[in-house]
């Protein structure tokens, strides 16, 4: 709009001069006298102008319409620039810092049809990620669709090792391999297990052979989409109403409804105490249906006098919010603390957003984590 206001203002200061000249000047000098005339730059009137009657006056008119245009065509550029080139590399500069510093995260290798749903769960239950895919297009239309632009991502091939070091995936508490194919994936797995022999992997899959040769470079898990595929095809002729359900608790927005699981560490209250006597149902309004003790084994809808122990993996259903307001009451009875900072430095972490407060993520195993707990006693 500026380019064109600016040159109609010189189109007609051109034809003007020319009008008024009556054959004095051809076009082209008229037009030449408007330009010189609008951007001021002061090279003198051209020849007989102060015999042409009106002419000044539209000199005038042209200095002062056309300096107006010409600096709100110059703020105009001025502003692409910033917003364009320099604000791409402000934006970028600010996202490697908020990158630099997050800690206990969850790096996501690949935004294709897989990494998106992971992504979408990911915002769901308020966890810290970072996303790396080669195509910049696909990143910054998922950033805008899914958080209005405040995703965290790295442009780049997620399985070169300086790509994932910029991702902070030594500082990682869990990777996600979902790339296209299984070599790439394994070659993430491989990297990210060599640099954080901690942090809980998974890999996507595409060929069953592939999941022994995922596991052996370290993956923790492997998630073959086909498979999944076909198991939710059968379930939904099978069970209709327990997929709706699902369905249901996974999109509603509102309720924001989820299977977690919460780890009773050492030092918790909770240690010793029977489901009927732990504030997990009348302060959280959390729903146990199952319990992993520190050996793996499952038990299903434990009675209220269930015993808690160090180790122990509560898989429970509740909102979000509820699920936050559990691990502050397993993890407050440790720190002494809601303070999210010592939440923080204590295995929980910060969103640092509104009431995002004490979100612990969990990536870890839990024989890993009971054979941790026991070492500390």
């Amino acid at each position: 709009m500026a380019t064109v206001i600016l040159f109609a203002i010189i189109g007609i200061g051109g034809v003007g001069y020319s009008f008024l000249g009556h054959g004095t000047w051809s076009l082209g000098e008229a037009i030449y006298f408007a330009i010189i005339t609008v951007s001021t730059v002061g090279f003198g009137e051209i020849h007989d102008l102060e015999k042409i009657q009106g002419a000044r006056v539209l000199t005038g008119a042209l200095i002062l319409v056309g300096s107006a245009a010409l600096m709100y065509f110059q703020s105009n550029i001025t502003a692409t620039l910033v917003e364009g080139r320099l604000g791409k590399a402000f934006r970028r500069k600010r996202m490697q810092n908020e990158i630099k510093a997050l800690k206990g995260h969850i790096v996501v290798a690949g935004a294709g049809s897989t990494g998106r749903h992971v992504i979408e769960e990911l915002i769901a239950v308020q966890r810290k990620f970072v996303v790396i895919d080669s195509s910049i297009e696909r990143l910054e239309l998922l950033s805008q669709e899914l958080t209005g632009g405040k995703m965290l991502y790295i442009h780049g091939d997620a399985t070169h090792d300086q790509t994932l070091q910029e991702a902070g995936i030594d500082r990682a508490c869990g990777i996600v391999a979902a790339l296209t194919s299984d070599h790439e994936n394994l070659y993430v797995a491989l990297s990210a297990r060599s640099v954080n022999p901690t942090a809980r992997i998974v890999a996507k899959v595409i060929e069953p052979e592939a999941v022994k040769k995922m596991r052996i470079a370290g993956a923790d898990a492997t998630v073959s989409p086909n498979i999944i595929g076909g198991m939710r095809m059968a379930s939904e002729l099978i069970r209709p109403d327990v997929n709706q359900f699902l369905d249901q608790m996974v999109r509603d927005k509102d309720k924001n409804l989820r299977f977690e699981e919460i780890p009773i560490p050492a030092g918790s209250s909770l240690v010793g105490q029977t489901l009927r006597q732990a504030p997990i149902r009348g302060s959280a309004n959390v729903l146990v249906i199952a319990v992993r003790d520190a050996t793996g084994t499952f038990l299903y809808n434990p009675g209220p006098d269930f015993v808690l122990e160090v180790g122990s993996v509560l898989i429970v259903i509740a909102q979000t919010k509820d699920v936050h307001k559990l691990r502050k009451i397993v993890r407050g009875s440790i720190d002494g603390t809601d303070d999210p900072d010592a939440v923080l430095a204590s295995g929980g972490w910060d969103i640092r957003g509104g009431n995002k407060k004490d979100q612990s993520c969990v990536c870890h195993d839990p024989d890993t984590q009971a054979k941790k707990d026991k070492d500390k006693r």
